[in-house]
């Protein structure tokens, strides 16, 4: 087969930790032609998506010490050519968030692709109508207690009653922009007026659960089952457990709850062409649902001598 995967800069990408990573190595492994592209480098041409496709050789990474470590120059391309994405077999849509009018104009680009011809994983339209915050709440019996608003007596009344909450900008990704707010903190206003930008966009605002002490697990769904997880511990004096701002990740299990909870979003995440999916939950509840880049895998593999990345790439072959 030939693998397509849309992602940011190869060379900005850490083959140690990154997820696009991992599924192209294992694609390479399986005997898969794998090729990149970006975003920027998607065209419409007679009505059909195009990119400049380079096809790339990758150095597999190895476990040294329980860490992955990888060669310096761990990759290499081949002269790019401007081709139709439907010469491919299946593309990844992988571009990290924010899903910002560039990543949507990609989306429309790969909506030209023919189904029939090539499948694009996550669906476009999927990751349209998935915002990684929002699209939580329609599974309202596994959440916490949340609310969306831009309206500062909202989110002061709804800190009231639940005493702490978080508040998260519904664009961010990684953990970013993330703030921890508890009742009679004198920087309230100021902070509500940063997240919403002065009352002029809504925000996310979720009852804080101290099981987030605990960490804050990453479930990796494949066409809406669980594969793997790992948990993501705060460390020092951070509240957040993601990667990205200095998480520890430990092993977990899946639990009876967690289960259900996959379970729960199962049948939705297969109706919006979600084939590939990390949701997070925090003592037993979802807080998110990741469909644009999802990470973990690097680390699930290397905690549990699994390769996920094989699982992946073979699934998607035995869906054809």
């Amino acid at each position: 087969m030939k693998i397509a995967f849309i992602i940011d800069p190869i060379e900005k990408l850490d083959p140690t930790h990154d997820s696009s990573v991992a599924m192209m190595e294992a694609a390479q492994n399986l005997g898969h032609e794998v090729y990149i592209t970006t975003i920027n480098q998607l065209s419409v041409v007679s009505g059909k998506a195009y990119g400049y496709l380079e096809e790339i050789k990758i150095k597999p990474v190895k476990l040294v010490d329980n860490h992955w470590q990888v060669d310096d120059n761990w990759y290499f391309l081949e002269k790019s050519a401007f081709l139709p994405l439907e010469s491919c077999d299946a593309v990844f849509m992988r571009k990290d968030p924010p899903v910002n009018t560039p990543y949507l104009y990609a989306t429309y680009i790969l909506d030209l692709i023919d189904p029939q011809k090539t499948r694009v994983l996550n669906s476009p339209q999927g990751i349209r109508g998935a915002n990684e915050k929002m699209y939580a709440l329609q599974f309202s019996t596994v959440i916490p207690s949340t609310i969306v608003t831009q309206s500062k007596s909202v989110i002061a009344e709804f800190l009231e009653e639940k005493e702490a909450v978080i508040l998260k900008p519904l664009g961010g990704k990684a953990g970013e922009g993330i703030l921890f707010l508890q009742q009679g903190d004198r920087n309230f206003n100021s902070l509500i007026e940063i997240s919403t930008k002065q009352g002029q966009e809504p925000i996310m605002v979720q009852e804080y659960l101290p099981s987030a002490k605990e960490g804050d697990k990453r479930i990796i769904l494949l066409d809406g089952k669980p594969i793997g997880a790992v948990n993501r511990i705060p460390t020092g004096k951070e509240f957040r457990g993601n990667m990205a701002v200095g998480g520890r990740v430990a092993v977990t299990e899946i639990t009876e709850r967690e289960l259900t909870i996959c379970e729960t979003l199962a049948p939705k995440l297969k109706e919006d062409g979600l084939f590939f999916v990390g949701i997070d939950v925090i003592g037993g509840y979802l807080t998110e649902v990741n469909v644009t880049s999802p990470t973990g895998i690097r680390e699930i593999d290397r905690l549990n001598n699994v390769n996920l990345g094989e699982t992946i790439i073979n699934a998607l072959i035995n869906s054809y």
